[in-house]
């Protein structure tokens, strides 16, 4: 849950760094307007909506200069398919209103939730939702099974051992993660590398406390440097300079 008494401050960045989630966001008091690359959604307040795979900086804020109060739920990339049924390849580095992608029964929940006035009740409500969703679909075993490996080796595992472990070829496993995640299997590992690295930037002020991480998830600085700025939209230096509150807290909460 996040809230604030309005737009946050000037000076910070308001960037949100991809961390290989889906996320279900509910605005229950003002809205939000988040930028992905050149694109700019807003959403309005009592809205659902669900982001897909994001592998692009997002800048985020809410809409209007007054308070503020937002729901988030991730899902982590094991999760988002055992709950929606969805074309996940048209929901890459998208934020889409739940009901352009469930009609009826989303409609239905957002004017549920609209009518709660307990922020408890409202989350009692979405888990509820959620329950029922994951009632509906079945586990892929092998996408599961790469998943979690890409997860537990934080990223570093090849495509060519996933083939040798599951007896998939790499194209097969490609099609199964555009079906489930919306995205290859190498940029999961990508997101998820760069993740490890960032959890422990957003942790310390010391930048001598990097340079483990960097030479263990990178083979050299100039990879790290073209990786940082993909994710971030910055270069180290002038992002370790600036204020970023939003990205620090989300990454470490």
């Amino acid at each position: 849950m996040f809230e604030s008494s309005g737009r946050l401050p000037e000076l910070d960045n308001k960037l949100i760094v991809p961390n290989a989630n889906f996320k279900l966001t509910l605005t229950y008091r003002n809205g939000i307007e988040a930028r992905i690359a050149d694109k700019i959604i807003v959403q309005k307040q009592n809205e659902i909506s669900l982001s897909g795979l994001i592998d692009k900086p997002v800048i985020l804020d809410p809409n209007e200069d007054s308070q503020t109060g937002t729901i988030i739920i991730e899902f982590k990339p094991l999760g988002a398919y055992r709950l929606f049924h969805l074309p996940y390849s048209e929901l890459k580095n998208q934020i889409i209103n739940l009901t352009d992608l469930l009609g009826s029964i989303a409609l239905k929940l957002q004017q549920q939730l609209e009518a709660l006035g307990s922020v408890d009740l409202k989350l009692n409500m979405l888990q509820q939702f959620l329950i029922r969703q994951l009632d509906r679909n079945t586990e892929d075993i092998i996408f599961d099974y790469c998943t979690k490996r890409i997860t537990d080796s934080s990223g570093m595992i090849t495509i060519a051992k996933l083939e040798k472990e599951t007896g998939y070829t790499a194209r097969w496993l490609n099609k199964k993660f555009m079906e489930h995640l919306g995205s290859s299997p190498k940029n999961l590992c990508e997101i998820i590398r760069f993740k490890q690295f960032y959890q422990v930037y957003s942790s310390t002020q010391d930048p001598h406390a990097l340079k483990g991480p960097i030479y263990h998830f990178y083979y050299d600085q100039s990879h790290f440097i073209r990786a940082f700025k993909r994710f971030t939209g910055f270069s180290p230096g002038v992002l370790q300079q600036s204020k970023n509150e939003l990205a620090t807290k989300h990454y470490t909460s």
